[in-house]
């Protein structure tokens, strides 16, 4: 079925819509970096709450969620809900430690945090590695997405509308900078939703589908709809429930999920008005994200089983498709295209551009902050003037969407970014928690782990290369150990967080501390408290540096901790519900649904204790 000239007309309308939001939303937008990064950090909670929800409705992640689950059912997705533990910890301790620190990227934290030359490196280091080369991947996977879904949809070269697009993205993010990226996301986010419910919708009352009652009964799914997974298959078990919950949501450095927060959400954070505009901004991320979003996604993904078995019934279907891409993930936009009828086909495909255009305008936004703020600025032109620092960003934002269109022409699946994503930031993520509470950690402690992350994950890429023999396409033997894929995937993942994690262990406690004046400075400022901060404070008391009034007698963290529990069993106990709702077995949605109430009645009660 070919796009229509109804559905035209809806695309059109859309852009032209979305373009005079970002116009009109981009006054005064540009005037200085502070607005041009941090819309002069005035927002409130909603509309960063929303913009957080928006930049992660990514146009990959719907077909990473249908990869995950036809090749390992709901349960699969443990993989990333894991990281709602990330969030919650973001939420109720760390949203509040970075709006009080008042800096124009989390970047920046090094450098008030750690002391000498080594803090500078570290600073201008994960500026570049960051923002250019790391982001130009996350940007590259949207690409890849929209290239999928465009050539099935459109049946057309899919170069020509990826770059109107984008320049329609960087016609307003170079204008408006962050102010003109929340507001557009706004509007996205609702178009968005959306057209993801919609083809939820209308995908299961499909013929080919039969209606809820004909789809859970179905045998192509039967399988795959338990929440959790299948307990007596333990190697299934370790590789998407265990090794998630227990290692992968505190070990891994993944955007958005970051732990101890940082990235586009710490940019929000320090976008918002006060500390509790902050912790509400991404309580709301959090909400959304995890318990009402994926549904839609997960219902399409199960459906494409019914219609698509296997990856050759794709193919056959659309025979004009590049080999390449015939992996699990384009099953979506290929229910899209086969369910779809002229006018609701139109308005989907805009929901699916404007999950693009919110990725990828705060991905080049928040780039470019970095590599304006914590490279040019601090090591090429520290006296460069705000309409200077400004220009810089915009040429910075044009190029990161340039490179990343480019590499998104050479990936191949959306599974294949987030395992590489994990690999590459495996092991660095307790430093990101401990470093506000505990005075030992340096820079040194975050530049080991850095290089021990990045060597083992090439050792290990190595030894596959030398070493793993491909027995079938789903086993494989490596040191004459048979394993399939996924384990191996998991297993690699485990040994270079163990490994990461002895190395900058042992080189923290080898290496000086900051000095004394910049952890004391920094203890003043972002006020972290606890038992990990006592011995230097009780040494700054006894000095007279500080009295002992400034020292804060009251640690808030077990409280945080407490409404982090509450929160993730809140937001878990919503999102089984609606499952269980969807399912039909409503004793079970019932009582989780009062599971959730009572968890979120106790969660407000306790995170009002933060702010005393």
């Amino acid at each position: 079925m070919a796009l229509e000239p109804i559905d035209w007309t809806i695309i059109i309308i859309f852009l032209v819509v979305l373009t005079a939001i970002g116009l009109v939303s981009s006054r005064k937008g540009g005037k200085d970096s502070a607005s041009f990064f941090l819309s002069g950090r005035n927002m409130s909670w909603w509309v960063l709450g929303i913009s957080m929800v928006a930049t992660t409705f990514s146009l990959g992640t719907p077909n990473l969620v249908t990869d995950m689950v036809r090749s390992g059912g709901v349960a699969r997705n443990w993989l990333w809900w894991s990281f709602l533990l990330t969030g919650m910890l973001s939420v109720f301790i760390y949203a509040k430690l970075w709006n009080r620190s008042k800096l124009m990227t989390d970047l920046e934290f090094y450098e008030i945090r750690y002391s000498g030359k080594m803090a500078a490196f570290l600073r201008g280091f994960r500026a570049v590695y960051l923002g250019f080369f790391f982001n130009v991947l996350v940007l590259a996977s949207a690409s890849l997405a929209f290239i999928k879904i465009t050539t099935i949809m459109l049946g057309i070269n899919p170069i020509i509308p990826l770059i109107i697009v984008s320049l329609l993205v960087l016609f307003y993010s170079t204008i408006g900078g962050l102010k003109s990226i929340l507001w557009t996301d706004f509007f996205q986010f609702i178009i968005a939703t959306f057209g993801a419910v919609l083809t939820a919708y209308l995908v299961i009352n499909s013929p080919e589908v039969g209606g809820m009652s004909s789809f859970l009964q179905h045998e192509a799914i039967h399988d795959k709809l338990n929440f959790l997974p299948n307990f007596s298959d333990s190697r299934m078990v370790l590789i998407i429930f265990v090794i998630p919950l227990t290692v992968q949501w505190w070990a891994a450095w993944y955007p958005g999920s970051e732990p101890g927060g940082g990235g586009y959400i710490a940019q929000r954070i320090l976008s918002a008005k006060s500390e509790k505009h902050a912790v509400g901004a991404t309580l709301l991320f959090n909400f959304f994200h995890y318990a009402i979003r994926p549904w839609p996604w997960l219902l399409v993904g199960l459906s494409s089983l019914i219609i698509f078995p296997d990856l050759q019934s794709i193919a056959e279907r659309f025979p004009n498709i590049p080999a390449q891409f015939i992996k699990n993930d384009i099953a979506y936009p290929a229910m899209l295209k086969e369910f779809l009828p002229a006018g609701i086909l139109g308005l989907v495909f805009a929901s699916l551009i404007a999950a693009y255009m919110s990725t990828i305008s705060t991905h080049i936004n928040w780039g470019a902050s970095y590599l304006v703020n914590d490279f040019y600025v601090r090591f090429v032109n520290p006296n460069a003037s705000e309409k200077r620092k400004v220009a810089v960003g915009r040429l910075w934002t044009i190029s990161l969407l340039f490179f990343s269109v480019i590499l998104g022409l050479y990936l191949e699946n959306a599974l294949q970014v987030f395992q590489y994503l994990l690999m590459i930031g495996a092991g660095t993520g307790l430093i990101y928690i401990l470093r506000w509470f505990w005075w030992r950690i340096n820079a040194w402690s975050e530049i080991s782990a850095m290089a021990g992350a990045g060597i083992f994950s090439a050792i290990l890429i190595v030894v596959e290369q030398v070493y793993l023999i491909q027995l079938s396409q789903d086993n494989i033997s490596i040191f004459g150990i048979e394993m399939d894929h996924g384990l191996w995937d998991s297993l690699k993942f485990v040994l270079v967080v163990f490994l990461t994690t002895i190395v900058w262990l042992i080189v923290t406690l080898a290496t000086k501390p900051s000095d004394e004046k910049t952890l004391i400075s920094f203890y003043q400022k972002v006020r972290p408290g606890g038992p990990g901060w006592k011995k230097v404070m009780e040494n700054a008391v006894k000095k007279g540096i500080v009295a002992k009034n400034e020292v804060d007698s009251d640690w808030d963290v077990p409280m945080g901790l407490l409404c982090m529990s509450l929160g993730s069993i809140s937001v878990f106990s919503v999102l089984f519900s609606i499952g269980y709702f969807l399912y039909g077995e409503i004793v079970m949605a019932v009582s989780l649904s009062m599971v959730a109430i009572i968890s979120s009645v106790f969660l407000f009660k306790f995170w009002g204790r933060l702010f005393q």
